[in-house]
């Protein structure tokens, strides 16, 4: 059951709520629900959900986090909408009991996710896509969506096995940013790169081991036109099918004592050097 946005205040004082039982999925869940709900905990995630405009469902408070209510109020150019958002009041124990973090600050919300298409990600300047491949720990893909925007991309693309940009902890680890950047999740990665491909983006595969002549270190690659950042699982980096239909592979020199760099580590070495290429960074 979809929540409904009535403006009604209301205080819960049972843990077998049905609100309580919905906020406490939503906030453990690995992915927004299947009619596109999804939880956000903490002020700064719930403010920036209003400041992008986001539908919100219900707001859930503490009796220690009902000072972050005025704050939003204040914070807030959808300040009125407020008034036809359910909010829902329970005590800290209770609220601790639903929380997805160990240190609850005392406010969540359950808001709708955005919807993007692929034409998204290609807005904002010249088009410079993420593309993660099979990147399972959602603190990792969190940290590319915010270095995605740091650095100027237009856009991430999640291909499906990786874990949900929206989930959680990567909402956490993003700082909002997959609030506000382009976000698409779940497309088959031969179908995404197909896709980017036709909308005439380079395709740049970050790869674990260097491939003879056809590997070049990040500042000897031309990152300055449309392309896309291909960066693949933490632990075996690219499917090689997905390897060999890059157009190129970015090789980042480290120590050879160190095997590999962290997934969101290569991510962000490779967005600055495009962002340094494109001018947006000396």
């Amino acid at each position: 059951m979809s929540p409904r946005v009535t403006g009604r205040s209301e205080t819960i004082s049972s843990a077998e709520n049905q609100w309580l039982k919905r906020f406490r999925a939503a906030l453990r869940a690995s992915a927004p629900e299947q009619d596109g709900w999804l939880g956000l905990e903490g002020p700064h995630l719930v403010q920036e959900a209003f400041a992008s405009g986001l539908e919100c469902g219900a707001i859930l408070l503490s009796a220690s986090g009902e000072h972050f209510l005025e704050q939003l109020t204040r914070a807030s150019s959808r300040a009125t909408f407020l008034k036809h958002v359910r909010i829902l009041r329970t005590s800290d124990k209770l609220f601790a009991g639903v929380a997805g973090t160990e240190t609850p600050q005392g406010i969540a919300a359950l808001v709708r996710a955005p919807h993007r298409t692929f034409d998204d990600l290609l807005v904002g300047g010249v088009p410079l896509v993420v593309v993660l491949v099979g990147v399972q720990d959602p603190g990792n893909v969190g940290t590319v969506v915010r270095s995605s925007e740091a650095f100027g991309a237009t856009g991430v693309l999640a291909t499906r096995g990786t874990a949900h940009p929206w989930s959680p902890k990567a909402l956490r680890a993003s700082a909002g940013s997959a609030l506000r950047l382009p976000v698409i999740s779940g497309i088959a990665a031969p179908v995404a790169l197909a896709q980017l491909r036709v909308m005439g983006l380079k395709l740049f595969a970050a790869s674990v081991e260097p491939v003879a002549a056809s590997s070049a270190s990040p500042g000897a690659s031309d990152l300055r036109g449309p392309c896309a950042i291909l960066i693949g699982n933490e632990g075996s980096g690219l499917p090689a099918e997905i390897d060999r239909s890059a157009d190129a592979r970015l090789q980042i020199p480290i120590a050879p004592t160190v095997e590999s760099l962290n997934a969101a580590v290569a991510a962000s070495v490779l967005l600055y050097e495009a962002a340094r290429q494109r001018g947006t960074r000396a």
